[in-house]
């Protein structure tokens, strides 16, 4: 290596872009599991200290980062996903995508790999300095272990120590969920509060049950979306239901816990989703003993409610429907419109231009939707319930102990990823054409400050709907989510009429 001073360099690089290589082949979403994570950070450590060591100048700063990243980035072309695609600063939710799928790879690889850098070149100035080396090789790591004697340099490899070791106590975390306890504090008898995985369709999904009697009819939850986990909103607002229901939050296949299970995505398809919904349905029929469950159904939730409804009339109690979807593309030209309308009346020429420019949807890149569908305000500006916590709103629900610090980190990009696979498949969907006939009684429990896009396909539906019995009923302080909305009187309703009229 002393003859040859490009020698230290080709070996580091190569040794970071075979680390990078190996990541890309072997997680091409990156870490998504506290496993995986944990031998991310400790590899990616071990990978720096070594080119650190092999370099021995502070060049490998820049070598093995570089190295690694176009390694791990040309292995991981073969997955799509707008998380993973061509980084783009145009739009704020273009931004947000690299923030919450190459930010978080960032995080988990590079602050460790620099940091094991900076060890790697301490360890290699005390070897050259027992073994001096000659020429300009031993005078440009002389002048390298100088500098990094410096103070500055001693205070960013502490403060990055700090940070890693920070992130390695938060990746081994477990995550739980509290029991039913009364107002002394005292675990309630016959509760039941766990996190629980089962294989459905496949994959191992996630399940959190919840109640203060495992007794209770069983009421199972599909959150909105597609890519939507509840886990943490329900914590937050669920606690009404649990008195009377054994609620049990599900994240479906590709969200919040069960992330892990979005690939491959080939088979990742509505009918799937259907068809697990079904299965999750049977495993608390056959655990809990129960002949029929609840099915309540939120947003895209909604959709394969009333699919498993269909299917499986003799498993449900009921079917509620909250925040009702029934025709997903026509709806998002209408709420496109009403947004348009919006911002010109409101003198936002931002978001007018920011409009006209993508156009009326259906969108190629699924990321517009959430900039055509999400941001009129007038969608989140209405009079909650009392008891709303913005708590429950993403990103601040996936903060909570249900979800290990990974599952927190990479949450809203399974939002992000599981919507662009599985979005694209509603279309044609229109149950006012193919669901007019549901063999169980059917509650819609809509907010009054609904979205009109969404809102007038859900009279329509209703009106056509033919079942043993309909109800339609508004709850003044909700828009789309009534559940988290306004939980105290979704609670009440799911109590007082859903329940004591069909159980």
């Amino acid at each position: 290596m002393s003859r040859h001073r490009w020698q230290p360099y080709a070996a580091g690089a190569l040794l970071a872009a075979g680390a990078g290589v190996l990541g890309g082949w072997l997680l091409p979403r990156g870490a998504v599991t506290t496993p995986e994570a944990l031998a991310t950070v400790v590899g990616c450590l071990a990978v720096g200290a070594a080119v650190g060591w092999l370099i021995g100048s502070r060049w490998a700063l820049v070598v093995a980062p570089v190295a690694f990243v176009t390694a791990y980035e040309l292995l991981r072309l073969r997955v799509d996903g707008p998380t993973l695609a061509a980084p783009s600063l145009d739009g704020l939710y273009a931004v947000l995508a690299i923030l919450l799928g190459r930010g978080v790879d960032a995080l988990l690889t590079l602050l460790p790999m620099l940091v094991g850098v900076g060890y790697g070149l301490i360890l290699a100035r005390r070897r050259d300095a027992s073994e001096p080396r000659a020429g300009a090789m031993a005078t440009d790591r002389a002048t390298g272990g100088h500098r990094f004697r410096r103070m500055g340099g001693r205070v960013v490899l502490a403060l990055g120590t700090a940070a890693v070791l920070i992130l390695l106590a938060g990746l081994v975390r477990p995550a739980g969920t509290a029991p039913i306890t009364d107002a002394e504090g005292a675990v309630v008898p016959g509760s039941i509060a766990e996190l629980v995985a089962i294989e459905v369709g496949g994959h191992e999904q996630h399940l959190m049950i919840r109640g203060h009697d495992s007794g209770a009819p069983v009421l199972l939850f599909l959150e909105g979306g597609p890519g939507g986990s509840a886990l943490g909103r329900m914590r937050r607002s669920a606690e009404p239901l649990e008195t009377r229901f054994v609620v049990v939050t599900w994240d479906q296949r590709g969200t919040g816990k069960s992330y892990p299970a979005l690939d491959p995505t080939q088979t990742h398809t509505v009918e799937q989703a259907v068809s697990d919904t079904v299965d999750v349905t049977d495993h608390l029929r056959q655990r809990f003993g129960q002949d029929r469950i609840y099915l309540v159904g939120s947003s895209w939730g909604s959709i394969i409610g009333v699919r498993a409804a269909q299917q499986r009339p003799d498993a449900y109690h009921a079917f509620v429907g909250t925040g009702q979807m029934v025709d997903p593309f026509e709806t998002d030209q209408l709420m496109y419109a009403e947004n348009l309308t919006q911002a010109r009346d409101s003198g936002d020429t931002g978001r007018v231009a920011r409009l006209q420019s993508m156009g009326p949807p259906p969108y190629a890149d699924t990321l517009d939707y959430t900039e055509a569908l999400a941001g009129n305000p007038e969608w989140m500006d209405f009079p909650h319930g009392a008891d709303y916590d913005p708590r429950s709103e993403y990103p601040m629900a996936f903060l909570v102990e249900e979800y290990t610090l990974v599952e927190q980190l990479r949450g809203m990009a399974a939002i992000a990823e599981t919507f662009a696979v599985l979005y694209p498949q509603l279309e044609g969907l229109d149950f006012r054409q193919d669901a007019t006939d549901l063999e169980v009684p059917v509650y819609l429990l809509q907010g009054a400050h609904e979205a009109a896009g969404r809102a007038t396909l859900a009279e329509a539906w209703f009106d056509l709907l033919d079942a043993p019995t309909k109800e339609w009923i508004t709850l003044d302080h909700s828009g789309h989510t009534p559940p988290y909305d306004e939980p105290g009187r979704f609670a009440e309703i799911m109590i007082g009429t859903v329940l004591a009229e069909t159980s």
